[in-house]
Order: structure tokens, then C-alpha cells, then sequence
């Protein structure tokens, strides 16, 4: 799979010392990590912007806060914005401080989020 290693790697870490029952799943030509069945966050190599980004699954209230700030990008696989969810660039997450802030709200976002169907 296309994804950063290393970012997967720290994710991991992070949720882990947060105590977070997470698992990790290949989705997307990326990786994913879910939390109560429901994506959390995830990576992706986006060809258009040409890095690794972080999936960061935030919900609609904090959308139009995160997309305000400079590190962030609208996630558009179609061409279309998916509300909710936004793409943030490598200089949002260059240390763990950083990615951990984003962790932090998507974990906030995750028990109001619904999980796909099956």
C-alpha cells in the first residue's frame, strides 16, 4: 500500500497512550484507523498535492474552524468536499504535539459520528 509507514506508525503510538481501542485497516490506496467501528482519521497519498496527508475525520461543526486554518485542505476524492472530514498537510502534523491535536479532535467527533453501513 501507497501510505506513509512512519505516520501510521506514530498514529498508532498515540492512540495507544491515549488508552484508545483502535484497530487499522487498508482502505482507499491508504491506511485507516477506526475507533467503535467508525473511521478516525487516516493517510493518503494524494497525487495532486504530492505528500502524504492525514485523513482527519472532524465532523461538521469543526469543518469550517480546521478548514480556516493554513495546514488544512477540503478532502475531495470526486471533485466535491466531503463535509466533515478534511485532508491535513504534512506541516500539521511534524511533531506529535501537532498530529496529537488532530487525533484529539477527531476523537472528540468519533461518539457523534455514524458508523458505515455494513
Amino acid at each position: 500500500m501507497a501510505y506513509d509507514h512512519l505516520l501510521a506508525s506514530r498514529i498508532g503510538n498515540l492512540l495507544t497512550l491515549k488508552n484508545v481501542d483502535f484497530t487499522e485497516k487498508d482502505m482507499m490506496g491508504g491506511r485507516i484507523f477506526q475507533v467503535d467501528g467508525k473511521m478516525l482519521c487516516g493517510i493518503h497519498l494524494d497525487k495532486r498535492y504530492g505528500d502524504h496527508l492525514l485523513m482527519a475525520r472532524v465532523g461538521e461543526v469543526a469543518y469550517p474552524q480546521a478548514l480556516a486554518m493554513d495546514v488544512c485542505l477540503p478532502m475531495d476524492f470526486t471533485g466535491r468536499p466531503m463535509k466533515g472530514y478534511v485532508f491535513v498537510t504534512p506541516a500539521g502534523f511534524v511533531d506529535d504535539d501537532s498530529l496529537g491535536y488532530w487525533l484529539d479532535q477527531c476523537l472528540v467527533f468519533n461518539p457523534l459520528a455514524k458508523a458505515s453501513k455494513k
